[in-house]
């Protein structure tokens, strides 16, 4: 207990899945938080749950495709608590699913406005904050997807998502003289909305943990407990890594 004492983090998508998972941890280990997702109910549920646990934490509902938001973030963990140490850069999208041939030129620029712009907007206005501290960790979701594996009918998703890796090592090339650490998990599948949405029948659910070594899908809680590394001085001498938290499935062939 008690590795984030004294920093200040903030945690997107936290409305629900790994976001939810990793900001309760976050606070868990002493972190105080902002958390951001389109839903306000859900934030101010998740604010609750952390405050009834002694933790600390304020809620601000937004769209992450918005600079402005993303500025806004920053600058209420400033005011708030003054200053940033943490960001985790997690909402994302299955965005426009199909073949390339049937996704039209909208449907694939929203996906990566969702998954990738916003990552790029996030760490825009996170890493002055963070130089301030004397130093930082920004962590991003990509995926396995479009990294290890190709699967048809997700372009648009890989497509953004492995785009995070480019970013996330381009930022840690650039900041880790200022002690800005910049890392991005790529999950296997875990046992989200998202992904019982996108796996919506026990065949289907069956077909994708059979692909994995470990023959499951994650809980939402194990991937907070890898972000919790990275956010933490724990990895204190990682930056720039894609780092696989994907049970296996990239690497199985059985």
């Amino acid at each position: 207990m008690g590795r984030l004492n004294g920093k200040v983090a903030i945690v997107t998508g936290a409305s629900s899945g790994i976001g939810r998972e990793t900001a309760k941890l976050f606070a868990a280990e002493g972190a105080k938080l902002v958390v951001g997702a389109r839903r306000q109910a859900e934030l101010d549920s998740l604010a609750a749950e952390i405050k009834a646990a002694g933790g600390a934490a304020v809620a601000l509902a937004g769209d992450v495709v918005s600079e402005d938001y993303a500025k806004a973030l920053v600058a209420l963990a400033e005011t708030t608590y003054g200053g940033l140490d943490i960001a985790f850069n997690n909402a994302g999208t299955l965005g426009a699913m199909g073949s390339v041939v049937d996704v039209t030129e909208q449907g694939f620029a929203e996906t990566l406005a969702i998954n990738l712009t916003s990552g790029f907007l996030g760490a825009k206005h996170q890493i002055p904050a963070m130089r301030k501290r004397g130093g930082g960790s920004i962590i991003f979701t990509s995926t396995f997807v479009g990294h290890t594996v190709g699967f048809p009918g997700t372009a648009a998703y890989a497509a953004s998502k492995s785009g995070l890796i480019g970013l996330t090592q381009v930022l840690a090339a650039e900041h880790g003289p200022e002690n800005i650490r910049v890392n991005a998990i790529l999950p296997g599948a875990v046992d989200t909305p998202m992904y019982r949405g996108m796996n919506n029948t026990a065949e289907s659910q069956s077909f994708i943990t059979g692909l994995h070594a470990l023959k499951r899908a994650a809980r939402p809680e194990e991937l907070a407990r890898s972000v919790l590394y990275l956010a933490s001085d724990d990895s204190s001498f990682v930056t720039g890594t894609a780092s696989l938290v994907d049970g296996g499935v990239s690497i199985t062939r059985t």
